[in-house]
């Protein structure tokens, strides 16, 4: 069995055609699913698709790309969200440094407020960082936040992976590893622990090597695991074991009778 840690199946891309990709999906094996929401007004219908599919596990949060139209009162509402709707963590939140990102103190803010949210419900969190791996953590540590999480698509150094580790966090792995220029991920892919990553593939975003164009699903995480375990001098079954055993580990609250 294959779970995907990051996906973005409430988006409306997939509205006409969830209910198909589902069952394709549990037929490929692939039976997991971690949904985080992005946006105060994408709470209700990820919460309302969670009741129709069982095999969804969701995350309530504020993404930093959509915070133009947040509001701090909208982190006021953010406790009683995962608590009413069965939040397994708190997410997608995080600070992005990429030209043309919202002010970072703004960011600062909206991600420091979350994680004092995810601190008293004693909630992981999923974590966006682009270029930002350095103020993750010392934002994480401001905070004192310890429930650690997952670090969404990682793509920093062995140095930073390792911090993060000691933080509580899980390292996203997804398409990025499936181009040959993405040397620098292969090489720190190479170097982890194997208890230090879970696959993703953020859907509909972020398409494999030779997919470039189209759109992604959690069907590639197959794909992903294949090029994981080639990388690691693995086999892609124990890839699929260890990283799913990664990810209960961190999300104490997965466990359904579905699962």
């Amino acid at each position: 069995m294959y779970i995907d840690s990051h996906c973005h199946l409430d988006f409306s891309v997939f509205d006409d055609s969830r209910d198909a990709l589902m069952n394709t999906c549990i037929e490929a094996g692939v039976e997991g699913f971690l949904i985080p929401s992005t946006t105060k007004t994408s709470w209700a219908k990820v919460a309302e698709l969670a009741n129709r599919y069982p095999q969804w596990r969701v995350a309530y949060g504020l993404h930093p790309y959509f915070l133009e139209t947040a509001s701090i009162a909208d982190i006021d509402r953010l406790a009683e969200q995962c608590e009413l709707h069965g939040a397994l963590a708190i997410g997608e939140i995080g600070l992005d440094c990429w030209p043309g990102a919202i002010a970072l103190d703004q960011q600062s803010l909206f991600f420091s407020r979350q994680l004092i949210v995810a601190r008293d419900l004693g909630l992981p969190v999923i974590v966006h960082a682009r270029k930002s791996y350095d103020l993750v953590i010392k934002a994480v540590r401001e905070t004192r936040f310890t429930s650690g999480g997952v670090i969404h698509a990682f793509n920093g150094s062995i140095e930073q992976a390792n911090r993060l580790r000691g933080l509580g966090f899980l390292l996203g792995i997804g398409g990025t590893v499936t181009y040959p220029r993405a040397k620098k991920a292969q090489t720190v892919l190479a170097q982890l622990d194997d208890s230090a990553f879970v696959l993703e593939t953020d859907s509909p975003d972020m398409p494999l090597c030779g997919f470039q164009g189209a759109l992604n699903t959690p069907l590639s995480i197959p794909m992903i695991a294949q090029c994981v375990a080639t990388i690691r001098k693995s086999c892609v079954d124990d890839i699929a074991r260890q990283t799913n055993k990664n990810l209960l580990s961190t999300f104490p609250k997965w466990y359904k009778d579905t699962l």
